[in-house]
């Protein structure tokens, strides 16, 4: 997704050409690449729960390095993504990994992360704030260009969030990041003024809803059509949308950007992005050729990948987690006994063993992974662990309550629909959990799988049940928190005189002023330890009332045969310093080329 909350869920497509050098041989001078590389009511706490810092045995991150050898322009590669992009409007449509491999060809963001995490300019020259956080001022790079040659300028930038303000995905982040108006101050200076402080304002500006820029003009005169041919500065023009079939996009000959030698980017004549679901398929696709690179965010995918030992691996374990939601505002799930319940039934560790990750992943209590700055022990340590006669106990408390929420007769069983899209080890995964769920004779569970695309469209018709996700990034935590605690629904803001104040993004539907409340007074400094404690008590009241359930933390690869080389080692612009390299199997490509 576009922010925060990522959907969970699966990416056959067809045969095509693998890439090849192109006949390109011109050098390009950049050295480098990558390494291959208790009661019912009270949860006890779990002496096994894993202390900051640690991960699990196979848990590998592929830091950003410079490339092995010297670039060469020119050749075409194909990349094998786990879903088609369900559309590839910013501010429209929502993007999870596969989504943003193509859209971060085609549109620059307006910052990006450099290897330490840290955010940077990429379009912008830089940003500032003023005393009190309420506004921000920006300063565009000169001399830039969209695809159909219109020129970028600060007026884009404002021209662009009226539209972002009404988009499907895109509002949500508005809101939740306190932003009232754009002014064009300058010609390339943009003022951002925000209704109440915003510490981590920044933030937004490196995803998709409000960070990759786009013609406002173009987007206006045919909204619609947009989502298949898209106008950005990126590296690479769209020729072509074939869905669920292939995206192909090809070099942008007037980019702006240029590597360390002035030696114009992109290297790479064109890249085709083929949708090819089932994760077998598409490891077999790069391991015989049919594509040069995949990626996934499968523990077993990554497992059979270093099995085989062919080819290079880049991978990342940080602050995505799987599992799943429930939606509060059905019953049975509107109950906190329910979902507590359901979650004691959750055997965490048989559930990453049939998801592949066994030595891969640890299981999850939070957002954040153990190795990073917002992790929590208190919350580990709160987290509801499998608990079989807690669950049961639950459960049946709810069941013989004269006064249920489903309507059903005491004693009745309760139902629940249990959603995932059907890659087999999704499935066996799912399969897990209902074996559990039946076996405390207090369930009726219905298994279903949906594409990729009909399993995210419901969970934004709040047409889900009990829905397996994906939840965070490695982005600053109010991107996530900010929307994914504000009013699901104008009735509820209304409420809790939040007037105006609705995120579709929210995707449980779960909401509680004291934690809307706890995302404001975090965005509201940059003091690091007020921050982390509010993140904290939202994850505790997670752990509380548990909206949601875990399984492990997302194991995330980016693979490729060996001919591909700069993968992790592109940089800021113009041949600044190394950017992040590949997090959450989010490909940059613009850097990457085809080595003798």
């Amino acid at each position: 997704m576009a922010f925060g909350l990522l959907a969970a869920a699966c990416g056959g497509g067809s045969d095509s050409d693998s890439g090849d050098n192109g006949g390109g041989d011109a050098p390009v001078a950049t050295e480098a690449a990558a390494d291959d590389g208790g009661d019912a009511a009270e949860p006890a706490a779990n002496d096994d729960v894993a202390e900051a810092g640690s991960q699990a045995e196979g848990d590998v991150d592929t830091e950003a390095a410079e490339a092995a050898t010297s670039a060469i322009y020119g050749g075409d590669i194909a990349v094998g993504l786990e879903a088609e992009a369900v559309g590839l409007r910013p501010w429209e449509d929502t993007c999870a990994s596969p989504c943003y491999n193509i859209m971060v060809t085609i549109y620059d963001k307006l910052l990006e992360k450099d290897a330490e995490g840290q955010l940077q300019p990429w379009l912008a020259e830089s940003i500032s704030p003023n005393d009190d956080f309420t506004a921000w001022t920006m300063t565009l790079r000169p001399d830039i260009t969209f695809h159909n040659g219109v020129e970028l300028t600060a007026q884009t930038i404002a021209d662009m969030f009226p539209i972002q303000a009404a988009g499907t995905v895109a509002a949500g982040q508005v809101s939740a990041s306190n932003l009232t108006g754009v002014e064009a101050t300058g010609d390339l200076e943009v003022t951002y003024t925000l209704s109440s402080a915003n510490a981590a304002f920044p933030a937004y500006l490196e995803r998709a809803p409000m960070g990759m820029v786009f013609d406002p003009a173009a987007a206006v005169a045919d909204p619609d059509g947009y989502s298949t041919a898209p106008v950005g500065t990126g590296p690479f023009v769209i020729e072509s949308r074939d869905l669920d079939n292939e995206t192909k996009v090809v070099r942008n000959d007037n980019y702006w950007n240029s590597d360390a030698d002035g030696n114009q980017l992109p290297y790479l004549d064109s890249i085709s992005f083929r949708p090819i679901p089932d994760e077998g398929t598409r490891l077999d696709a790069v391991l015989s050729g049919t594509v040069d690179a995949m990626q996934s965010l499968r523990q077993g995918t990554i497992r059979d990948a270093r099995a085989d030992g062919t080819l290079s691996l880049y991978e990342q374990q940080g602050n995505n987690v799987g599992g799943g939601m429930f939606n509060v505002l059905l019953a049975p799930y509107d109950d906190v006994r329910v979902r507590k319940g359901l979650t004691h039934l959750n055997s965490q560790d048989n559930v990453i063993e049939a998801l592949g990750g066994t030595g891969i992943s640890l299981p999850g209590t939070q957002f954040f992974s153990p190795d990073s700055v917002w992790y929590s022990e208190k919350v580990a340590a709160a987290w509801p662990q499998f608990d079989f006669e807690a669950g049961v106990a639950l459960l049946t408390e709810y069941v013989n309550d004269a006064a249920r929420s489903d309507g059903k007769a005491v004693g009745d069983k309760i139902d629940v629909e249990l959603s995932c899209p059907p890659d087999p080890t999704l499935i066996a995964a799912m399969q897990v959990i209902e074996q559990v769920w039946s076996q405390s004779e207090l369930v009726n569970v219905s298994l279903t799988q949906f594409d990729q695309q009909t399993h995210i469209n419901k969970a934004i018709g709040d047409e889900h049940q009990a829905h397996c996700w994906r939840f965070s990034d490695d982005n600053d935590p109010s991107t996530t928190f900010g929307s994914g605690n504000a009013p699901p629904t104008a009735e509820i803001a209304a409420a809790n005189g939040l007037d105006g104040i609705v995120s579709p993004i929210n995707w449980p539907n779960y909401f509680k002023l004291e934690n809307f409340a706890a995302t404001q007074v975090a965005i509201g400094t940059d003091d690091f330890d007020t921050r982390f404690a509010a993140y904290e008590s939202i994850m505790m009241d997670y752990a509380e009332n548990v909206p949601l359930w875990y399984s492990g933390h997302t194991a995330t690869m980016i693979a490729t045969n060996s001919k591909l080389d700069g993968v992790v080692g592109w940089h800021l612009p113009q041949g600044g310093d190394l950017g992040v390299g590949q997090q959450g199997a989010e490909g940059r490509w613009l850097e990457v080329f085809i080595s003798e």
